[in-house]
C-alpha cells in the first residue's frame, strides 16, 4: 500500500479501538463525516468490509479483526521507537496519560505531578477520571491508579500513597434530633448519601471492619452520586451521612462543620498504586513520573 495511505490505517486502528466514530473523530481532530469517508475509501481500495456499523456501535468484521491485530502492535512499536529517539534528548519530553479515580487524582496525582510539570516544561500530564476497571493497554493509557488489591498481576505496581482510612460524617444540622449510630447496622435508621461506582457493580456498599469483624452495609438515602465531591457537599448541607476518605473531611470535622461517627469501625487499608505494563521501551517521561509519585515512609 502506498505510504500516503498509512494515515488511513491509523484511522482504522483508532476507530476499531474506540468502537465509535464520535470518539475516534475527537481523538484524531477530524469531523465524523471525514472519518467515515476515509474508512469507506480504505474498504474500497482493499476490496473488503472492515467494520460493521449499527446505529449504536461499530465492530470489526473478521477481516477487520485480523487487520487490526496485525497492524496495531506494529504501529505501537513504531510509536515506541519514535518516543525512544525523542527521549534521547537531555530533557524528557512527552505526554503522560493516566487513568485514576477522582480522589486519587486530587489527593496524590495533582500535588505531586504539579511539581514535575513545574520542573520539566516539556512534560504534559493528561489525567482521566475513571471509576471503571479500565484496560489501560487497550485504551492507550501510559499508566493507571488503583488500590493495591485491584491491580492486575501482570502489571508493574508502584505504591504512590499512604494507607487510607474512611470516615462516616454528618452535619450538626443533620444530627439535630437524631441519635448518632453506634454500629454500622444502625445506619439503616439514617438518611445516607450513596455513591454509584461501576467497579463495585453499582451502588457502593459501605465497608467496615473492627478487629476480626467485617461488615458491609448497603445504605439508603435520597441522594446518589458517582463521585466524592458532591457527596461531601450534600453532607455539609445536611442531607445525610457520607462515607468518604478521611483526608477529605478532617478539616470540616476540626472546624465543627461535620461530626464524625463510627470511627472505631473505620480501620486503615493499603492506599493507591500506580500501575503500568512491562514494556521493552520504558519512557523517560514515565520514569520521571514514577520517581515523583513513589511513596516513601516519613
Amino acid at each position: 500500500m502506498p505510504r500516503e495511505n498509512f494515515n488511513d490505517l491509523l484511522t482504522f486502528i483508532t476507530v476499531t479501538r474506540e468502537g465509535s466514530f464520535t470518539r475516534a473523530a475527537a481523538l484524531l481532530g477530524v469531523s465524523q463525516s471525514a472519518l467515515s469517508h476515509t474508512m469507506r475509501k480504505l474498504e474500497e481500495r482493499l476490496g473488503v468490509r472492515l467494520l460493521t456499523r449499527t446505529t449504536r456501535s461499530i465492530a470489526p468484521t473478521d477481516a477487520g479483526s485480523r487487520l487490526f491485530q496485525s497492524l496495531a502492535p506494529r504501529f505501537e512499536e513504531i510509536d515506541a521507537e519514535l518516543a525512544a529517539i525523542s527521549e534521547s534528548r537531555d530533557t524528557p519530553v512527552g505526554t503522560i496519560r493516566i487513568s485514576a479515580a477522582e480522589h486519587a487524582a486530587v489527593s496524590v496525582l495533582y500535588p505531586k505531578l504539579s511539581k514535575v510539570l513545574a520542573e520539566y516544561s516539556d512534560i504534559k500530564a493528561e489525567i482521566t477520571i475513571d471509576y471503571t476497571l479500565t484496560d489501560i493497554v487497550a485504551q492507550r493509557y501510559d499508566a493507571g491508579v488503583r488500590l493495591g488489591d485491584q491491580v492486575a498481576k501482570d502489571m508493574i505496581a508502584v505504591r504512590i500513597g499512604p494507607d487510607l482510612r474512611m470516615a462516616v460524617v454528618g452535619s450538626p444540622a443533620y444530627f439535630s434530633g437524631r441519635r448518632q449510630p453506634d454500629t454500622p447496622h444502625e445506619l439503616a435508621d439514617h438518611n445516607c448519601i450513596n455513591r454509584r461506582l461501576p467497579t463495585y457493580g453499582g451502588i457502593y456498599a459501605w465497608e467496615f471492619s473492627k478487629g476480626k469483624q467485617d461488615v458491609n452495609v448497603r445504605v439508603e438515602g435520597q441522594w446518589t452520586f458517582n463521585s466524592s465531591t458532591p457527596v461531601l457537599r450534600a453532607a455539609l448541607d445536611g442531607y445525610g451521612l457520607a462515607f468518604l476518605p478521611e483526608d477529605m473531611v478532617l478539616d470540616h470535622v476540626a472546624s465543627g462543620r461535620l461530626i464524625r461517627v463510627l470511627d472505631e469501625w473505620c480501620e486503615s487499608f493499603p492506599g493507591y498504586y500506580l500501575y503500568y505494563p512491562n514494556r521493552r521501551q520504558f519512557s523517560r517521561v514515565l520514569q520521571v513520573v514514577v520517581d515523583a509519585l513513589r511513596h516513601t515512609e516519613d
